[in-house]
């Protein structure tokens, strides 16, 4: 790219369809806030400054990605529309001159290749404003492409102005822009709220660009699934079976085996390492990850903070949580594992508990390499089992510091 860009993610929105307490941006596909993965795709596209517009639960947006300095936040005090949206980010683009990416955060489906590619064609066409549309076999609720006769584009009208004959276009418009910012606020300043809503359309912006004779390009480069904003909790559930599909193929692209991706559900991020099989019904939750020639499940919970070093069995009706099984080791069934570290090569017997809580604070175990945990057995943590012992079936293990309150969490 010759010239610096910028992105603002719209995130202000409540959404009152979803019939929700929290920010819609804050809903969850596949572990991550949708937000999230529209940030990875502005950075990953190589835009440099990104720009989020918060407003119903601002502090709880922020709070949410406190860890991450780089974004920009703009309050929208009122939500007025997109255009208003845009509006609002005028003094943290200020000292900014360049490509300016408008994009909406409830759409984490959004790839970094079609932003990247979206860019690359403003730049190229040297316009002054660039679309990604999509093609949709059903494009109800989308507002549609309106070329001339040469296909150039003339403008976007929204399905309720549609004719008849303009209905029938399937080319949508599914809201990723890219503008050239100086002429983006120069029409934004001409956007008036004439509508129902009394909002400012960014859209409008883009109309009044035409009619003044800038240059304005359609590139037809968005996958139809990828189109698909949230608006309700069907949707939401929608995107999420799409997400998990994308997170599974690259999963098995990468050398691992998933039985029946159907009734697997794996957080988009874990990591899994070649030749591990993930057999059904398992449930894999937060930053999770597993080595090589590793087997896991049927009905396996593993949650976040677990590691599985290479060639660990845990498997059927398993639960982790915030543990480390190093290299050998087997835990075959039944047993609930929490805040544990275990060796090489141990054998964690059936229905084997480790006791991590003691109704205020939570404890770690640790277990050396090669120990022998007998079926039934409750280890009480804070805990440590020396390497080689063999602890009988049925046994109730506790260190000298644990108390005889202690269960599982």
């Amino acid at each position: 790219m010759s010239r610096p860009t910028a992105a603002i993610i719209l995130a202000a929105g409540r959404s009152t369809r979803m019939v929700t307490d929290l920010p819609k941006v804050l809903h969850e596909v596949c572990g991550r806030p949708m937000l999230a993965y529209v940030v990875d795709a502005c950075r990953a596209a190589g835009i440099e400054r990104i720009i989020c517009v918060v407003g119903y639960q601002k502090d709880a947006v922020i709070q949410t990605f406190k860890d991450d300095p780089q974004i920009i936040w703009v309050e929208q005090t009122e939500q007025k529309g997109t255009g208003h949206a845009a509006m609002v980010c005028r003094d943290a683009l200020a000292d900014f001159d360049g490509n300016l990416v408008v994009i909406a955060g409830d759409m984490p489906l959004v790839r970094s290749e079609t932003l990247a590619l979206l860019i690359q064609r403003h730049e190229k066409e040297r316009s002054a404003v660039t679309l990604a549309t999509a093609l949709l076999d059903n494009p109800t609720g989308y507002g549609r492409i309106i070329r001339d006769e040469y296909g150039n584009l003339e403008g976007i009208v929204e399905e309720g102005d549609c004719t008849s004959e303009q209905r029938k276009i399937k080319e949508v418009n599914p809201s990723y822009y890219c503008f050239d910012k100086k002429l983006l606020f120069t029409a934004l300043d001409r956007v008036r709220p004439d509508n129902v809503k009394g909002e400012y359309y960014i859209t409008d912006a883009l109309e009044i660009l035409i009619q003044a004779g800038h240059r304005a390009v359609a590139v037809t480069a968005v996958p139809a699934e990828d189109a698909m904003g949230i608006n309700s909790r069907h949707n939401l559930a929608e995107v999420g079976r799409i997400m998990q599909d994308r997170i599974q193929r690259n999963l098995m692209s990468s050398g691992v085996t998933i039985v029946d991706p159907r009734t697997t559900w794996i957080d988009v991020r874990a990591e899994i390492g070649q030749d591990t099989v993930i057999y059904p019904f398992t449930y894999i939750n937060g930053r999770v990850k597993i080595g090589k020639h590793c087997v896991v499940g049927p009905f396996a919970y593993l949650r976040d903070g677990t590691v599985l070093k290479d060639d660990v069995v845990a498997g059927v009706f398993i639960e982790l949580k915030n543990s480390l099984l190093d290299e050998g080791t087997r835990a075959r069934h039944l047993s609930y594992i929490g805040d544990a570290e275990i060796g090489k090569c141990v054998n964690v017997g059936a229905g084997t508990i480790f006791a991590n809580f003691d109704g205020k604070e939570i404890h770690r175990s640790y277990v050396g390499n090669e120990t022998y945990i007998g079926n039934g057995s409750i280890l009480v943590a804070p805990l440590t089992v020396e390497a080689g012992r063999q602890i009988p079936h049925g046994s109730v293990v506790r260190g000298p510091d644990s108390s005889s309150r202690n269960g599982g969490q």
